[in-house]
């Protein structure tokens, strides 16, 4: 028992304290994350569109955060990462419960590309913070401590969002609106520049020109992958949760908890995986793995041997391990080759290779599921995350080689 505790303080130990307040910030905001998840089931059982109409609407948020992902870049690079985080945060607060009065398709359409762009750009901004509060040695730490609070807000949301879904959809966009004020107000309470010395007040302008990201060959390969695989990871959260409604008939309760379920065990043990972990093998070879389980999440989707409620369970259990062996590792890669003055670009194409997916993977998903039928989208995408994972292996293979 205590070899077990002490793995878990040594695993968050040496943290900084602003790490955790930017965490803490991170918590709140994503325990009211309940619009996206619940995205396509609120158009097609609220709104009443078809599984091709609401797709798009998530494609229109996959839109935005390309246009967010490239400004909240840029805008952190000049004007530093708290300003951003704390203006995106109240304005999609605002947006999130303006958009729950819509009812009109079109509106639906145009509010989700806006409320995207805006909550998009806070992301770079969050990792370059993240990068500063941290240092080189616990990084791929910071950003698990960062991304359990996500998740612990994730299952929080996911569960508490099924619920309210299954009384009342517009609920929804109040809970996700106050919650983004809510962690807003908390950032500028612990974090605000003129309260905390940690806090740089504006991007460094030391004299020294960085490189631009967009010279960095290898790393666009890497994000080319990243938009593939991201591409493949967004049907969990957005075409699988109709799947599970329509084809297993299971309740927006169960589809909450299984959710929250992913949330969960990233919570207990991302920490201790990335700590045992972290530094021991080149980061490529971890998210290989990750993809590889992915893939295997998505093949067991096929599967008959069970019944539809423990697959669902399995199946998240496997995709979440791949989780957690590959995005902690993909966010340490790339900081790893950047510098205090462009760190801002290299998080926007980071962020941008997940926005594109977000534009390409629910319209896709959607469509392949309409014409062909889900169980044959689910084979594509599992083949996909083998390939892609082999992709990453020689990646690696070829980084290691031209460094020789």
């Amino acid at each position: 028992m205590w070899s077990v505790t002490k793995l878990y303080y040594d695993a968050y130990k040496g943290l900084s304290p602003n790490t955790w307040w930017l965490s803490l910030v991170m918590l709140i905001n994503r325990s009211g994350t309940m619009v996206v998840p619940f995205m396509t089931m609120y158009m097609t059982q609220y709104v009443g569109v078809s599984i091709g109409k609401a797709a798009l609407v998530m494609s229109l948020f996959g839109a935005g955060s390309v246009a967010g992902s490239l400004a909240g870049g840029k805008i952190t690079d000049k004007v530093g990462y708290y300003y951003v985080q704390l203006v995106t945060l109240l304005a999609g607060g605002v947006m999130f419960i303006i958009m729950g009065q819509m009812k009109d398709y079109t509106s639906i359409c145009i509010a989700s590309f806006f409320l995207s762009m805006v909550n998009e750009a806070f992301r770079p901004a969050n990792s370059v913070a993240i990068a500063h509060y941290s240092k080189e040695e616990n990084r791929t730490r910071s950003y698990s401590l960062n991304r359990l609070a996500i998740n612990l807000g994730w299952a929080v949301g996911g569960a508490l969002g099924g619920f309210i879904a299954g009384h009342n959809y517009q609920l929804l966009f109040w809970v996700d609106g106050f919650t983004n004020i809510l962690a807003a107000v908390l950032l500028y309470v612990v974090l605000a520049p003129s309260k905390n010395a940690g806090t740089q007040p504006k991007a460094p302008a030391n004299g020294i020109v960085a490189s631009s990201a967009y010279k960095d060959r290898v790393y666009l390969a890497f994000a080319a992958l990243q938009v593939l695989f991201a591409i493949c990871f967004f049907q969990s959260f957005t075409v699988l949760p109709v799947y599970y409604k329509t084809a297993w008939h299971l309740s927006e309760s169960f589809i909450g908890l299984t959710m929250a379920f992913n949330g969960v065990l990233i919570v207990l043990v991302e920490m201790v995986i990335v700590f045992r972990l972290e530094g021991r093998r080149p980061p490529l070879l971890y998210i290989s793995v990750g993809v590889l389980l992915v893939g295997l999440s998505y093949a067991m989707l096929n599967s008959t041997f069970y019944s539809a409620g423990i697959i669902a369970l399995l199946s998240m259990l496997v995709v979440t391990f791949g989780e957690m062996l590959s995005m902690p590792f993909m966010n340490s890669y790339w900081i790893a080759r950047t510098a205090p003055g462009n760190r801002g670009q290299y998080a926007g194409i980071f962020t941008l290779a997940w926005s594109i997916a977000q534009v390409i993977g629910p319209a896709a998903g959607g469509h392949i599921a309409e014409k062909f039928g889900y169980n044959i989208l689910w084979w594509i995408v599992a083949a996909c995350c083998v390939l892609l994972s082999i992709a990453y292996w020689l990646l690696q293979k070829f980084t290691a080689h031209s460094r020789s």
